[in-house]
């Protein structure tokens, strides 16, 4: 049997070794992106390809070719993936090589691989404090970097003081989905149809979002009460691997009738909805300042354990020499925060993003910023790869360019 392997250079050098010696010839060993022109060239009899490199077009090139792919699935949701796409025949990555030759033989009793069971979404809600330190362009790029790694993502604008994923995106907001979605939560008509019916899709180059854009007028915000705001988050969460949300900063409980709207319930909803917290502050003497006795407030809200802090726009001129270190002294000594993120600034990048109205990874793919924040998000927001045992490591500091 004629093989072509597309696997992780481990796995590929295990499988090729046994394919070998069972009798059979490796035809190629290509890269992802060289795959489709290689199964039209060669029209082997069979592709064992790692479940995270598989699109779209690897499984029509296989089909044109009367190529069988076999996928090997290194994470849980692998199994998810190949599904998405059709394919039927998967494997995990510590199969035998008895099961993978089974598969590979066409072996009628081979059981049809079953379908996971539905893991809950994961619901972060990116938050900052008044002054515009890059919480929507932080809940964009980890949007976007979550629906690259093949999570089903969905981005939710819940800001009642200044939405603006939708501008940033370039989509139309004169229906605002995340007020829609709220109004049929209100009324009992949201599900999984309805929810897809308000939500405006984006789609990336190798990955596509979904995104619930916020309201154009701040004088709606009694839409979304706290209630309505938990309803939707929790369908949210079933329907996709990942929520992000971008909220308001305000914090206040705001002392008033308790049966009255509260202008800060959509916040406050979505940050104890929330199972991870980012918490987005500028690196300047006021963004700072203001971080920091924010900060104080938001780990009255949530529990201090879930909450990650990211500095953005770190530089020197605004901060002196050494920024970096400057700016960890200052997070330690004032706020108790011994790790954080920071980024770097990148204006050029982040302008030539909100001037196309597509994200950094388009509009910027060599952006620093874009480099630090793919960095946390594979650390901090995606799926640890199988056979990763314990807990996930705290952030470090990430170098400044």
């Amino acid at each position: 049997m004629r093989l072509v392997l597309c696997l992780a250079p481990d796995v590929e050098d295990r499988i090729l070794a046994d394919a070998v010696r069972a009798g059979h010839e490796v035809a190629a060993r290509p890269a992802a992106v060289e795959l489709p022109a290689v199964l039209q060239a060669l029209h082997p009899d069979a592709a064992v390809v790692a479940a995270n490199a598989l699109d779209a077009a690897i499984r029509d090139a296989a089909d044109t070719a009367g190529t069988r792919l076999v996928a090997v699935c290194a994470r849980p949701d692998g199994r998810s993936r190949v599904a998405a796409l059709g394919i039927r025949e998967a494997v995990d990555e510590s199969a035998s090589w008895s099961e993978l030759a089974r598969m590979l033989d066409g072996d009628a009793d081979a059981p049809a691989p079953a379908a996971p069971p539905r893991r809950r979404g994961r619901v972060i809600a990116v938050w900052g404090p008044t002054g515009a330190p890059g919480r929507t362009t932080v809940a964009i790029t980890l949007a976007a970097e979550a629906a690259l790694a093949g999570e089903r993502v969905l981005l939710v604008d819940a800001d009642t003081r200044g939405a603006s994923v939708a501008p940033a995106l370039g989509l139309l907001d004169e229906a605002p989905g995340f007020a829609a979605a709220c109004r049929l939560a209100g009324t009992g008509r949201l599900d999984a149809e309805q929810l897809e019916r308000v939500a405006e899709p984006y789609e990336l180059p190798g990955g596509a979002f979904t995104v619930l854009t916020g309201i154009a007028r701040t004088s709606r915000w009694p839409e979304l009460s706290a209630e309505r705001v938990t309803a939707v988050l929790r369908l949210c969460r079933e329907e996709a691997d990942a929520v992000l949300i971008d909220v308001g900063f305000e914090l206040d409980e705001e002392d008033a009738d308790p049966f009255a709207p509260r202008r800060n319930a959509a916040t406050l909803a979505a940050l104890r909805e929330a199972d991870l917290v980012v918490a987005v502050g500028a690196a300047d003497p006021v963004g700072l300042a203001r971080f920091l006795r924010a900060h104080a407030d938001l780990v009255e809200v949530v529990d201090a354990d879930q909450v990650r802090v990211v500095i953005m726009k770190v530089r020197s001129s605004a901060v002196g020499l050494a920024p970096a270190s400057q700016i960890a002294a200052t997070l330690l000594r004032f706020g108790g925060i011994a790790d954080a993120a920071l980024v770097p600034s990148d204006g050029p990048g982040c302008d030539a993003a909100l001037l196309a109205g597509r994200t950094l990874q388009e509009a910027a793919p060599r952006s620093a910023a874009l480099a630090a924040l793919r960095g946390f998000a594979r650390r901090e927001l995606l799926p640890a790869p199988a056979g990763r045992v314990g807990r996930r490591r705290r952030w470090q500091l990430l170098p400044l360019g």
